[in-house]
């Protein structure tokens, strides 16, 4: 990196690595699982001790460490039924049973089990990240394939490309994963989980996740066509009748003309296609996986807080916030095609 170039970001380095050095010590102060079960009550200790001795568990523990911050919840079944929580934090442990404490123990809890921490790739943020990262890697791999058959003078290649884009873009979203999910393996006689085979105790939601991403890399594709389409299309014809006259293919002309020029173009509106698949990612409930959206629905409708929906916005944010950034990177290394 030049002088220049580390003088002008200097400032937003430091700050990153103050704000990450803060999560490193307040990571190391804060208290572990131990610390949080020593502060419960001598009742409630004494029903953790018969625990230990028996086989039949009365009390139901739920830890949750999520980064500088962890939350413990101990209920109990039986006659004396119990209640508690405690949050870590800054090397103090706090109940968490009432007042702002509770809404932050809430919080703790809420995040940890949409971010999917503890949990397989099949869950919450996770889910959400990989399906709308690789459904737009593949919708635009599509959408380029695509786009320059519906350009391209081969009327054939040409129709077959626009009949393709407009059936994905003219059909919903939730009735292209009904058919990939439902209606393909009925006519094909096969199930998705079978990809996985029967051992795979997570074969379904795997098999889930294919077909999602399936469904969700065609439609993307379509759309992305046309983000592809424009950008080439808006790049000077003459730059075509100039890469012929110095005798350049087609396929050189594209190649080291045309989409190198166009790449920066289409990225803002790639940008927002990414935005818009890691909204449509909701949708997925409908074949039984767990997006972020479903998960915080079924912890609202279990618990009946709707403060579930806070940590979900705020999940949410920082995941467009995130790849906003990057975008912003990728278009700014392009920029010296324009």
């Amino acid at each position: 990196m030049k002088k220049a170039e580390l003088k002008k970001h200097s400032g937003k380095i430091i700050t990153a690595a103050v704000i990450i050095l803060i999560c490193i010590i307040l990571g190391i102060l804060k208290p572990g699982r131990e610390a949080l079960m020593t502060q419960t009550s001598p009742e409630m200790q004494k029903m953790i001790d018969a625990d230990a001795n028996s086989t039949r568990k009365r009390v139901t523990v739920t830890y949750n460490s999520l980064f500088i911050i962890n939350y413990a919840s101990l209920s109990t079944s039986g006659a004396n039924v119990m209640s508690e929580r405690y949050v870590g934090f800054l090397g103090k442990v706090y109940p968490a049973d009432e007042g702002a404490m509770k809404v932050v123990g809430q919080m703790v809890n809420y995040t940890y089990r949409m971010l999917g921490v503890g949990e397989n790739l099949m869950h919450g943020a996770k889910l959400t990240i990989t399906l709308t990262t690789l459904t737009v890697l593949f919708g635009v791999l599509l959408g380029t394939l695509l786009a320059l058959g519906k350009i391209s003078k081969k009327k054939i290649l040409s129709k077959l490309s626009g009949a393709y884009i407009f059936f994905f873009r003219g059909t919903p979203l939730l009735i292209q994963i009904f058919v990939v999910y439902f209606t393909v393996p009925g006519i094909f006689g096969f199930a998705w989980r079978d990809l996985f085979g029967v051992n795979d105790a997570e074969a379904v939601y795997k098999g889930a996740f294919v077909a999602a991403l399936i469904a969700f890399a065609l439609n993307s594709g379509a759309y992305c066509a046309e983000i592809v389409r424009s950008a080439i299309q808006s790049i000077d014809k003459g730059q075509f009748e100039a890469a012929k006259a110095l005798g350049m293919s087609y396929g050189q002309t594209m190649t080291r003309i045309i989409i190198p020029q166009s790449i920066r173009r289409m990225i803002p509106n790639v940008s927002n296609e990414f935005i818009m698949v890691l909204k449509d990612a909701s949708l997925v409930f409908a074949i039984s996986l767990m997006d972020i959206t479903t998960v915080s629905k079924n912890i609202m409708t279990s618990e009946g807080s709707y403060l579930v929906f806070i940590p979900a916005l705020v999940i949410y944010l920082v995941i467009t916030a995130f790849f906003g950034f990057i975008f912003d990177k990728i278009e700014k290394k392009f920029s010296v095609y324009e």
